[in-house]
């Protein structure tokens, strides 16, 4: 029954990852059908971003209140009828519109199933988790281009995604007497204690820290992955083809080094899994700003970058009711979650800036000073908990 509710538990976080990658695959062609500026997709991102920190910080209340099982059925509920709305909007409005509730339902699964996986399940099971969710952003491209090269529409993409949301759906709702099962009544787990608010949760040892490594590495990936293409072919001479496809392969070594990593991640632990990553991080930082003549170094180290990501945040996820307690766990991953999409939301266009503004060559300079934030936060984090101090 445990490794029945697990599978599910993992469908739900492929489910979490279908509509992530939908709107970049679809919005060259959405952009002109509704008559905006190309820009304007920045906008939608926002929203949703803005909804996922919203519901992220209200995880803790939630998650005590209907419980992780309940919440995410929901969620995924809310997310499958955003899509439906994204297929039926004829303006950038009903856009707009539509991409509240799914900002809110992506954030509420995030956070209720990576804090019930830390509480419940070992370490390979989160890195496990997160390689899902690769999947999922993976395979909605696939989805996406098949209805556009189909003439079916970028209308159909969304639908098709929603479907199958629609399916998981309601694969969650006859489970919940699993979650149940798994669920001992214990402090954090299923709604035995009071919800912490933002302030007393903030307060508790430790957590400023690890806000700090959540906003730095989220930061991180999300501008190496998104501004890769354009450094490899604007500043290393990179053809545009092979520069497209090594930043795609970025994403597919977050995916395939999480798979990997599950399978020593109980014998090495989460700090070192964090250390490790950090490492291959700052080597394939170098590989990609060390002038060489060729480019074929910067593209080897941005697949490095990807492998070395890969450990990072299912370990720090992981690690959260070790490091505070599992009664506090819900709300301070929930906090985790709302500072990972602020690195997620503003980060990779402050480097927008920076390079319309000064230099793209700076990209690799932009991205160690993160790596390095992340080191520093990480370890005194660890040295904190290890020692009862007060931050």
């Amino acid at each position: 029954m445990v490794s029945l509710l697990l599978i599910i538990i993992y469908l739900a976080f492929i489910g979490l990852g279908l509509p992530d990658s939908l709107l970049g695959s679809a919005w060259p062609v959405m952009y002109e059908q509704l008559d905006v500026p190309i820009s304007y997709a920045g906008i939608v991102t926002m929203i949703i971003a803005g909804g996922t920190i919203v519901s992220s910080l209200l995880s803790d209340k939630l998650t005590r209140k209907l419980g992780a099982g309940l919440l995410t059925a929901i969620s995924v509920l809310m997310t499958a009828i955003a899509l439906f709305g994204f297929s039926l909007s004829n303006s950038f409005i009903m856009l707009c519109l539509w991409a509240v509730p799914y900002g809110l339902g992506a954030g509420a699964i995030d956070a209720a199933l990576n804090n019930y996986v830390a509480l419940h399940y070992a370490s390979r099971h989160m890195s496990w988790l997160h390689s899902f969710w690769g999947v999922g952003t993976t395979i909605s491209p696939y989805i996406m281009g098949y209805c556009l090269s189909g003439g079916y529409g970028w209308n159909r993409g969304y639908s098709s995604v929603g479907l199958i949301q629609i399916v998981l759906t309601i694969i969650l709702f006859f489970s919940l007497p699993l979650w149940k099962k798994r669920s001992p009544a214990q402090p954090g787990s299923q709604g035995a204690d009071v919800a912490l608010c933002l302030r007393e949760a903030i307060k508790i040892k430790g957590v400023k820290l690890v806000l700090f490594t959540f906003f730095s590495y989220c930061a991180l990936e999300s501008t190496a992955g998104l501004w890769a293409s354009s450094y490899l072919f604007g500043f290393r001479a990179v053809d545009s083809e092979t520069a497209a496809r090594f930043a795609s392969l970025f994403y597919f070594g977050i995916t395939f080094g999480r798979f990997a990593s599950g399978f020593i991640a109980d014998k090495i632990g989460d700090k070192q899994l964090i250390r490790y990553g950090l490492v291959i991080i700052v080597c394939g930082i170098a590989l990609v700003g060390i002038p060489f003549t060729s480019g074929i170094p910067s593209l080897i180290g941005l697949v490095v970058i990807g492998l070395g990501c890969a450990p990072v945040y299912p370990s720090i996820i992981h690690s959260t009711p070790t490091n505070f307690g599992a009664e506090n766990s819900q709300a301070i991953i929930g906090i985790q979650m709302a500072s990972a999409y602020a690195g997620t939301t503003f980060m990779p266009p402050l480097f927008g800036l920076i390079a319309d503004y000064i230099n793209i060559g700076l990209y690799p300079v932009f991205l160690i000073f993160f790596a390095f934030l992340m080191l520093v936060m990480s370890e005194r984090l660890n040295k904190t908990i290890a020692s009862g101090e007060k931050t």
